[in-house]
């Protein structure tokens, strides 16, 4: 297997990137993140899963066959990697603004015999009418391959452009397959859902998502991070967690960063002093 070094996007490819975005409402990178940070990620789920005891839920949204880790920047320094990643953000950026927060980081590996989720907007509970501008944009990290026979995710697309679907409807989709060390984006009205895995391997992937900074993260990022790591965080991944203020306005405390809770220096004005 040829190793799969990190790269950054060049102009050209991010416009390619956002204009599928734009028209599709989805995109794949293809052999985005470097071989060794893959193999480091599997590894280190595998050692969640064993150490907190994680099983499959009991409900169609999550699977019954389906592991699934939250809040994984509480649990490694290796997550720490996964939200500034040099050919991910710089299209999430875009699809929302250099504003965007971290909604959650977890982990969703579909075990064989798993059945299809039902097909859902990831917008869907937030009361907005349709269509709008992107205010959620999503990525699944694909640890293993990703085939039509294993669990792809499914896409609708063009349907972020629609109303939201009526959850678990019966509708034509197709199957986002990719490479390992692939990313697959999506904006956050799209129509999709985890496919069923009729294979022997489980499909092992990292749900990287994102929001506006003006949307609250689905992932209580401030009380689900312990202090403590939050601080070793670099200064871009603690304003992607919320330790900022965006558009000097929004998340303040008392006209001043929540960054200062980690005894950083802070020289960004609030809106009322520009």
């Amino acid at each position: 297997m040829t190793a799969v070094v990190s790269r950054e996007l060049d102009p050209a490819a991010l416009r390619g990137h956002l204009e599928r975005i734009e028209r599709d409402g989805y995109t794949i990178v293809e052999d985005a993140i470097e071989s060794a940070l893959v193999d480091e990620l599997a590894d280190d789920l595998l050692r969640l899963e064993r150490e907190l005891g994680v099983g499959p839920a009991q409900n169609d949204f999550e699977g019954t066959r389906t592991v699934r880790v939250y809040n994984l920047l509480a649990h490694g320094a290796v997550y720490e990697r996964v939200p500034e990643h040099a050919s991910v953000l710089p299209i999430v950026e875009k699809v929302l603004d250099a504003g965007c927060l971290v909604s959650s980081l977890s982990s969703i590996s579909i075990g064989p015999g798993e059945t299809a989720q039902p097909i859902h907007a990831d917008d869907m509970v937030i009361p907005l009418a349709k269509p709008h501008g992107a205010i959620i944009c999503n990525s699944m990290w694909a640890l293993t391959d990703f085939t039509d026979a294993n669990g792809a995710t499914r896409l609708v697309p063009g349907s972020h452009r629609r109303e939201s679907p009526t959850y678990g409807a019966d509708v034509e989709s197709i199957s986002a397959e990719m490479r390992r060390g692939s990313v697959l984006i999506w904006h956050g009205s799209l129509w999709h859902g985890g496919g069923a895995n009729h294979a022997r391997e489980r499909r092992v992937g990292i749900a990287m998502n994102y929001c506006a900074g003006f949307v609250r993260q689905q992932e209580n990022q401030q009380l689900g991070i312990p202090r403590e790591i939050a601080r070793r965080f670099s200064p871009r991944l603690r304003e992607l967690v919320g330790y900022s203020v965006y558009r000097g306005l929004i998340g303040h405390i008392d006209k001043h960063s929540p960054a200062e809770l980690l005894d950083a220096p802070v020289t960004s004005k609030m809106v009322w002093d520009r």
